[in-house]
């Protein structure tokens, strides 16, 4: 067993941040990279048990905190650099996961392949990578939580959006830490600068590997017609959690020791869609 917990790697605009890495003493060669969503983090919630369940199934784990989530080496977890958080944009995500495949390839022998599963607008940044990288590296399929379908919807329109430019910030707030977390225009000038690469349908319909997209139907957040446009693109089967919430059950902190039931059969479907 090899166990790894708070390690740095270097990311977009060689910013570190934090990474774990787990492998099981019966490791089968594949590995779960996992990427959180929009204001999360690698420790959120139950992510920890959903390790748990993956390296009890012979699989690795990986997960990390995006590079420019707000947080930092000494505290990956309250946000603590509103300013990172600010200059956060779509391709920084993307080119994370990129500097993420190489750390693994550097850490893990006999490495067969690599699963990518993303939650929320991880998932987005996990179908745009899964794309963008598969012929680089040992991606064998991926997996969507919850996930965002279009990256431009989500941008302000008309008088919001020209007040957006013309003071160069806006902020949203964090309901955990009730912090207001400024979002810079860089933001929405990322994606409309590399607008075709940030096309989640186009990513889609591009993709060369096999993929499962999850959803649960009580999702405020992600609404679930997001998940039917996902597998409508990809022509698969949306995977529907019953009564499932945004984060399938879980809450931050999780104290218990098990997983929330919907997480647990969303954990299910997924290694079900490994096979």
């Amino acid at each position: 067993m090899r166990k790894l917990a708070n390690s740095t790697y270097i990311g977009s605009a060689g910013r570190p941040s934090l990474i774990d890495l787990e492998l099981p003493e019966t490791f089968n060669g594949e590995l779960i990279l996992f990427v959180h969503g929009f204001m999360g983090f690698k420790d959120w919630g139950a992510w920890h048990l959903v390790q748990q369940f993956f390296t009890e199934k012979h699989y690795g784990f990986c997960k990390f905190n995006l590079s420019h989530n707000g947080g930092t080496i000494e505290n990956g977890i309250d946000f603590p650099d509103e300013e990172a958080f600010g200059k956060n944009c779509y391709s920084y995500e993307v080119a994370d996961i990129e500097s993420v495949l190489n750390f693994l390839l550097s850490e893990v022998p006999n490495l067969k392949s690599i699963r990518l599963i993303g939650h929320s607008r991880g998932g987005g940044a996990v179908i745009l990578a899964g794309q963008k990288y598969a012929d680089s590296f040992p991606i064998s399929s991926v997996h969507t939580w919850a996930a965002i379908s279009d990256i431009g919807m989500r941008f302000p329109s008309g008088p919001e959006l020209e007040h957006w430019k013309n003071t160069g910030v806006r902020h949203v707030k964090n309901g955990r830490t009730h912090q207001d977390l400024p979002q810079y225009i860089s933001l929405y000038e990322d994606f409309k600068r590399n607008e075709s690469e940030l096309n989640i349908q186009q990513a889609i319909e591009n993709l060369s590997i096999p993929m499962t997209i999850h959803h649960g139907d009580q999702d405020t957040s992600v609404p679930i017609a997001e998940g039917e446009s996902l597998a409508r693109w990809a022509h698969v089967s949306l995977q529907i959690i019953p009564n499932a919430d945004h984060v399938f059950g879980a809450s931050h902190p999780w104290t218990h020791s098990n997983l929330p039931k919907e997480l647990a059969i969303l954990c299910e479907q997924t290694l079900h869609g490994m096979k």
